[in-house]
């Protein structure tokens, strides 16, 4: 059974930095996964995503200042998160499945199966 777990959620200030981790256990061998955030009323949004091959495709909202990463051989799921601005204040939750995706479409929520139960990021101006 596939379970994700978030951490490295936190308060910081504007032009800050933050590095949120994700553990999996019980991944497949092919797989893609993303961060996903979400502010209260509104969409969930998918801003990162690589794949197992190390693939990487971002919204442009955060283009150039989020980066993720991923440890392979101990299935951690990173976001380095650098010049945090207010508005990239939600929920952030790591997010996979297995198999492949290509194409932008990939940061689509509605594509994964599996997601973490979430970790807070607020950003004071």
């Amino acid at each position: 059974q596939v379970q994700l777990v978030e951490s490295g959620g936190g308060s910081v200030q504007s032009g800050g930095s933050l590095r949120l981790s994700c553990t999996a256990s019980g991944w497949p061998y092919n797989y893609y996964m993303a961060w996903v955030r979400q502010v209260p009323g509104k969409e969930r949004e998918g801003i990162a995503m690589i794949d197992s091959p190390g693939r990487t495709r971002y919204a442009n909202s955060v283009m150039g200042r989020f980066t993720i990463s991923q440890d392979y051989a101990k299935h951690i799921l990173y976001l380095q998160m650098d010049s945090l601005k207010p508005e990239d204040t939600a929920l952030y939750y790591c997010a996979g499945s297995d198999g492949y995706c290509s194409g932008p479409g990939c940061l689509a929520p509605s594509r994964y199966r599996y997601w973490g139960q979430g970790t807070q990021v607020t950003v004071s101006s």
